[in-house]
């Protein structure tokens, strides 16, 4: 996929709005198509996109507010590049929210979410592609959070891991993760099933900390 693909699918909606066309430009980011410190040009993407420039400078000005693009004085916008410190507050912050939601959703979560969690990891064992394993990863955490009917706190966890996400793909590529974060997976869905807080809770912030330590070793070690 590339981001004339991308912009081929929002052309094909016939409806070119800022949100469609942010929506295609976050997958572009977190994909690799545009790769972080690239110069993100309104007229190029104008181009396209079949639009003119403000529904791209709206759309960019969104990808902002998520941390995504970053706008220079007298330079335009560029793809935000977080450092090794960053990726790990990330990870800090979504410790505290994702384990906030899900002790606020267990109670709350009935067979069907379960059952729709399981089909996600069954989904994900099969996935061979980095980038379909890290929607389903976000699929299966929202299943689980969906319940603590938290809009605003859904909001910020997604936005955390949108942030971190070109990251997480890039470590996916390179090395074993996706065994060992499976692993967690299935043992965080039994502590929920077993409406057990105290485990699910301590296996999911020892899952979100481990993933952003080995992460962040990775960015120290690798060049980007």
């Amino acid at each position: 996929m590339n981001l004339n693909d991308l912009a081929a699918d929002v052309l094909q909606h016939q409806r070119s709005t800022p949100e469609l066309i942010a929506n295609a430009l976050r997958q572009a980011i977190t994909l690799g198509i545009f790769e972080e410190g690239q110069s993100l040009r309104q007229d190029e993407i104008a181009s396209k996109f079949g639009v003119s420039r403000i529904p791209v400078r709206e759309a960019l000005r969104q990808l902002e507010v998520e941390g995504l693009v970053t706008f220079h004085p007298n330079r335009g916008a560029t793809v935000t590049t977080l450092s090794p410190t960053e990726v790990q507050e990330i990870f800090e912050i979504r410790v505290a929210l994702e384990t906030t939601a899900l002790r606020l959703a267990i109670p709350h979560l009935q067979e069907a979410d379960l059952q729709q969690a399981d089909a996600i990891l069954a989904a994900t064992d099969e996935a061979s592609d980095v980038a379909r394993w890290a929607d389903l990863n976000w699929q299966f955490h929202e299943t689980l959070y969906a319940p603590a009917r938290r809009p605003r706190l859904m909001t910020l966890i997604k936005t955390l891991h949108i942030n971190g996400d070109r990251y997480v793909r890039l470590q996916l590529a390179h090395n074993n993760y996706l065994e060992f974060s499976q692993k967690e997976h299935y043992q965080l869905l039994a502590a929920c099933r077993q409406q057990n807080p105290d485990e699910a809770i301590a296996i999911l912030q020892h899952h979100i900390t481990t993933g952003g330590d080995r992460l962040v070793t990775y960015l120290q070690n690798n060049t980007r």
